[in-house]
């Protein structure tokens, strides 16, 4: 990695921390309450919620890379799978969430000695299994939870919190639809239908890309068809795990701080947060998380003070470690050059 090349990686991380930061004082200036505060009990019970937080964190962490093993079929050690699940991570940090990280998870896995191709092939897998997961739990939560509880309509921030889920759940939905398509169903249809249509003057100058991009579905779907059932349930249960424990780490500090909320409520709530910051326009959602959260769980706590404590615990956890972890990996990790090979089994 060249000095401009770390000095700009550094300053993508730095711009992120500053913005959520400079929310973060922002909201304590206005609704920090020193009573409030007081009310707070960092005790045996408190320290415990954070061990627990600090768990389900490694759980996110182990569930992706038991994934990317899973997916190489443990061409990767599972040293190299956190490392790229790391690096996933820290460029999810640094780039507008609505951009996402994990289309640089070819780069990464090409970097472990994976091909490209065969990179691209996982990477669409593993796009399809997250899909999958929105759009498989999103009907049983609300099958759980009465809709006015889960987005509440006390104000128009939680009316509007509702409107942006269901439009970003919506577009899930279309994209995993295509993905299952291209993927499971009738890859060769789509393939057809979408060359017909970049044929048209009007969509023509998108159609090289077009064409690249369902060239990786058949392929991937050509890939995955040969795949076993029990392969199927282990990707998805490491898919299941990671975002569980993602979820599970705001569960953990509710526990310890605020026990009497419905810890099913606090889990659904999560997992609108998440839909939610998909098309947040910040790196990382910097800011615009810290302002949500406060917000969408302050009818739960009953103190701006209390959330905002738990908004920057569970942002320090989900997101300012990431960052960190990636400046820190990043130079040795793009010193080196790519690795001929990604068998790694005999060190098994």
């Amino acid at each position: 990695m060249s000095a401009n090349s770390l000095r700009s990686t550094i300053v993508k991380a730095i711009v992120p921390a500053l913005i959520g930061i400079g929310v973060v004082a922002w909201l304590f200036a206005r609704d920090f309450n020193a009573e409030s505060f007081r009310t707070l009990r960092f005790d045996a019970r408190s320290i415990a919620a954070l061990a627990l937080a600090v768990l389900f964190v490694i759980g996110r962490d182990f569930g992706l890379a038991w994934r990317f093993r899973t997916v190489t079929d443990g061409a990767l050690s599972w040293r190299r799978a956190f490392k790229v699940d790391i690096m996933c991570a820290f460029t999810s940090a640094i780039t507008p969430s609505a951009v996402g990280g994990s289309a640089l998870a070819v780069f990464y896995l090409n970097r472990e000695g994976i091909s490209v191709g065969r990179a691209t092939t996982l990477t669409l897998t593993t796009l399809l299994l997250d899909e999958l997961f929105f759009v498989i739990f999103c009907p049983l939560l609300v099958l759980l939870l009465p809709i006015d509880t889960l987005f509440g309509h006390d104000n128009a921030l939680l009316t509007s919190v509702e409107w942006v889920f269901w439009a970003v759940y919506a577009g899930i939905v279309i994209w995993t639809a295509i993905l299952f398509t291209g993927i499971i169903a009738k890859p060769l249809w789509l393939q057809s239908v979408v060359t017909k249509l970049f044929s048209t003057r009007l969509l023509k100058r998108w159609k090289q890309g077009a064409d690249s991009m369902m060239d990786n579905m058949t392929t991937t779907s050509a890939w995955v068809k040969g795949q076993s059932y029990r392969w199927w349930l282990e990707v998805f249960g490491a898919t299941t795990l990671s975002w569980f424990s993602r979820y599970f780490v705001v569960n953990a500090l509710f526990w310890g701080l605020v026990p009497a909320s419905s810890a099913l409520l606090v889990f659904g709530r999560q997992f609108v947060v998440w839909v939610v910051l998909m098309i947040s326009p910040t790196p990382g959602g910097s800011g615009v998380s810290e302002w949500l959260f406060t917000n969408y769980y302050g009818d739960l706590i009953g103190s701006l003070t209390v959330a905002l404590v738990l908004a920057t615990v569970w942002r320090i956890l989900s997101y300012y470690i990431y960052l960190l972890g990636g400046v820190c990996l990043a130079p040795s990790y793009f010193r080196r050059g790519v690795r001929k090979s990604a068998n790694d089994k005999a060190r098994k």
